[in-house]
């Protein structure tokens, strides 16, 4: 039954769907020869979808860093995965915080990945599950109810117990070992964000424009979907992962068939199964985002909403025998992006486009600013994608740059999602690709003869990047290897007293 509004709304709604490592090419629309995400496609057939966005720090802490201020690595001081950094304190300016400061209800559901876990950064309220969260379990001595919302429903929820949780199947939430869900469906994290989303929307203030945060845990592992999901994959045809010819480049950190591996291969059945359950991960949050839409539908809010859909880093699912993420290729770092103005409020706005320039994470929060027409502060250096919704071709950027304390070492990136070129701090080991020829990055052209030219006019961007940086990453102008390398800026290691 529809809720008819007292008045029209004066500003648009603004619903951000976060999901967690989902890859830049795992859509239908994006050409993918086996996932299946027919509404998330037909999302990008009503607003623009980026085809060459990116996270430029790809993991879960520091991509939502950039997602929260608007800001680059270079700004946001966030160079890797680093747990326990008071967040209020180090970014104090956000987006929910902005809306919120100009008259919007902030609400998030679902993985905020904070600290301390309960911070709500800007949020009116908070519907928190992070996922298992080694950190923030601590392991005995911490009470993990007191942080994680979903957990706290599950225990209330008939034929459930006092002690129920998260890990009763034994699933790791880094493990490529994957099993359907055994528990109604219903009881799943990714229906239990939607869930409460809308009952959000149910009871949301109708005076005023709302934030909507809607942040699914899923596809990140545990690879456990719905027994429908899985087997929509488990059945097919086994898929070989393309395999560069530079692998060697890593071999130091190779772990063949170990279940939480990020560089090794796995046995051919427990890949089959382990990709079957993250792309049954997709296919289950795609259905579910379809009831998230008819549930704005129904409340009349549909029109009047900007949705914007993207995720905080990618899945290397066996890429260069890659599995997770932290890596700059392009399983990865590169993301899905889609944004569809409320057309209620950009009656203007084209439908079905796709742009290839270059976008990042830390677009986001000027897009949502602009969106609601409020001012972008200073601290942002992200760019609004609202121009591109419109038709419109603006001035913008050459390329990004990218980065990751991984391996040891400091992994470097910069790329405009045509050519990629990488750096290993560790040994100073030199990648270059041309995404154009070769998206999956199978031929490593650094020694190409004819590439010289190019290949030093990019290693000459990445150095613009680092010079000045205290690690010592630049020297005369030229890259220095074996630096010692540090997962964030000197004034992030103050405030947790490093």
């Amino acid at each position: 039954m529809t809720n008819a509004r007292k008045r029209p709304a004066t500003r648009p709604n603004i619903m951000v769907i976060c999901v967690d490592q989902w890859r830049g090419d795992a859509l239908t629309a994006a050409g993918h020869p086996l996932v299946r995400t027919p509404h998330l496609d037909e999302l990008a057939d009503q607003g623009t979808r980026f085809a060459r966005a990116y996270s430029a720090t790809p993991t879960c802490v520091p991509a939502r860093v950039a997602l929260f201020t608007g800001q680059s690595p270079e700004r946001h001081g966030r160079y890797g995965y680093r747990e326990g950094v008071p967040f209020d304190l180090a970014h104090p300016v956000t987006m929910q915080g902005t809306l919120r400061e100009a008259g919007y209800q902030t609400h998030a559901v679902g993985k905020m990945h904070v600290y301390p876990e309960r911070a709500r950064c800007g949020f009116d309220e908070v519907r928190l599950h992070d996922g298992f969260m080694h950190f923030g379990r601590g392991y005995g001595h911490r009470n993990l109810e007191a942080h994680d919302d979903y957990v706290t429903w599950l225990r209330r929820q008939p034929g459930m117990h006092a002690g129920a949780d998260y890990f009763d199947d034994g699933l790791g939430c880094n493990s490529m070992v994957a099993i359907p869900w055994s528990r109604p469906e219903e009881l799943h994290p990714t229906n239990w964000v939607v869930s409460e989303t809308l009952d959000f929307l149910r009871r949301r203030d109708p005076t005023v424009p709302f934030f909507s945060w809607v942040s699914f845990h899923r596809p990140h592992a545990p690879f456990n979907p719905p027994q429908w999901a899985f087997d929509q994959y488990l059945h097919g045809d086994v898929q070989r992962p393309p395999v560069g010819d530079w692998i060697s480049n890593f071999d130091e950190f190779r772990r063949d068939n170990h279940h939480q591996t990020v560089l090794g291969r796995l046995q051919p059945d427990m890949h089959h199964r382990a990709m079957s359950g993250y792309y049954g991960n997709i296919t289950h949050i795609d259905l579910q985002l379809n009831r998230l839409f008819e549930g704005l539908g129904e409340y009349g809010l549909a029109q009047d909403t900007t949705i914007i859909f993207t995720s905080d880093h990618g899945e290397m699912m066996g890429d260069h025998d890659m599995y997770r993420k932290s890596v700059g290729y392009e399983g990865s770092a590169h993301v899905p992006l889609i944004v569809r103005p409320a057309p209620a409020f950009f009656p203007d706005a084209v439908r079905g486009r796709v742009v290839e320039d270059v976008t990042e994470l830390r677009d986001v929060m000027p897009t949502v600013l602009d969106t609601a027409g409020v001012a972008v502060p200073d601290s942002v250096d992200g760019l609004s994608l609202v121009p591109h919704t419109l038709g419109q071709s603006p001035s913008w950027r050459q390329e990004i740059h990218g980065e990751h304390v991984h391996f040891g070492q400091s992994l470097q990136w910069v790329t405009d999602g045509r050519r990629k070129y990488l750096w290993a701090s560790g040994r100073g080991i030199e990648q270059f690709f041309d995404l154009e020829e070769d998206p999956h990055e199978v031929h490593d052209l650094i020694t190409d003869s004819d590439r010289q030219a190019e290949i030093e006019a990019w290693r000459q961007r990445l150095v613009g990047y680092l010079d000045g940086r205290p690690e010592g990453f630049v020297a005369d102008g030229r890259l220095v290897p074996g630096c010692p390398v540090r997962s964030e800026a000197p004034h992030i290691s103050e405030l947790v007293g490093q």
